[in-house]
């Protein structure tokens, strides 16, 4: 939260991106309608993934066309200030520079449909896709589709939600400096975003429901042994207290002893939540390879899933950063690698 209560950049929900994780049709049961044209290439997701691959896509003469989905724009419309995108020194708001990514991505012929994916058939080609009352066919298809963000679910969190309450330190980190915050979870990831706070907060309040972490050794021993931070055990988030709006914010944690039942009060300033994502992937099972995670699988140094003509790009098939900038690189990619098949596959 910065100094004026204002709303912070958090990357917490998924770019939807065109999908819709329930198979099951839309509407009232009627038959959809086949397209007779079949797309070059389709792209699913309109955050900075998806779009710089319509970016790219478009300016090779590829004609894409993006499924919108429930969150046209992606994770990046929910944020204010994005501070750490190359290019922008001042920062800027995430609705403004997503509505940029739009604009030129449709000034070199990017066209745009809303609905969401609700199925797909990736077993032959044409890859058919249904989207609200219709049937989409292309030759090539790429999928960014974003990942959720777990979080706790209780209503307080939800109502803090960017107002001192994060799913991402690295994203919000910079805020909360020199200030005491809390960050629930016990695995890898959870420690390493401890560490990394701890290089500019005063205090790091890390809430388990255990008495032991399910860190591997090594991230178990760094952060045991890091001063900055202390371990609040076998507890769990019963409310963050504060209110949103300017002037406002996360004022503590109160936390809840699951062996005794005793709360207590954590006053910090900042709450992250580091219990893990989950890949929007759903819609794509038995028909595309993933990780132990759920996280599609890419052929290393490429975007290229397991299926031909299929591309994977951004957070669907990234465990590991889930930033915007990492988001856009490998959207450029899988345009890139679109283009390139769609040649040695002769479409024109």
């Amino acid at each position: 939260m910065t100094a004026s209560g204002a709303r912070l950049p958090c990357r917490i929900h998924s770019a939807l991106g065109g999908i819709q994780q329930d198979a099951r049709l839309p509407g009232n049961g009627s038959t959809p309608t086949m397209s007779n044209k079949v797309e070059k290439l389709i792209i699913l997701g309109t955050g900075p993934a998806g779009l710089t691959a319509a970016i790219y896509a478009a300016r090779a003469n590829l004609n894409p066309l993006v499924i919108e989905g429930l969150q046209p724009g992606g994770q990046l419309t929910i944020t204010t200030d994005v501070e750490n995108y190359p290019g922008y020194p001042g920062g800027i708001q995430g609705p403004e520079m997503m509505e940029q990514f739009r604009k030129q991505a449709e000034r070199f012929g990017t066209r745009f449909i809303q609905g969401d994916c609700t199925k797909v058939d990736l077993t032959k080609r044409p890859f058919r896709l249904w989207v609200g009352e219709q049937i989409l066919s292309c030759h090539a298809l790429v999928i960014s589709t974003g990942a959720s963000a777990k979080l706790l679910g209780i209503p307080s969190e939800k109502k803090l939600m960017g107002y001192g309450v994060s799913a991402c330190a690295t994203c919000d980190g910079f805020f909360f400096k020199n200030q005491e915050v809390a960050l629930v979870g016990g695995g890898d990831t959870a420690m390493e975003e401890a560490l990394y706070l701890t290089k500019m907060c005063g205090k790091v309040y890390v809430i388990h429901r255990r008495d032991k972490l399910r860190a591997s050794k090594i991230m178990q021993e760094r952060a045991l042994k890091n001063e900055k931070i202390r371990f609040v055990w076998d507890s769990e988030v019963d409310e963050v207290l504060g209110e949103p709006g300017h002037g406002g914010g996360v004022k503590g944690v109160r936390v809840k002893n699951l062996k005794t039942g005793e709360k207590t009060t954590l006053k910090v300033t900042g709450l992250f939540v580091a219990i893990g994502h989950q890949p929007n992937t759903s819609l794509f099972e038995g028909q595309l390879n993933t990780n132990e995670a759920g996280y599609l699988w890419v052929k290393p140094g490429s975007t290229y899933t397991n299926v031909e003509g299929v591309f994977a790009a951004g957070d669907v098939a990234d465990p590991h950063y889930r930033q915007a900038v990492t988001a856009a690189g490998t959207g450029c990619m899988a345009a890139i690698d679109a283009e390139r098949w769609l040649a040695a596959q002769g479409v024109e």
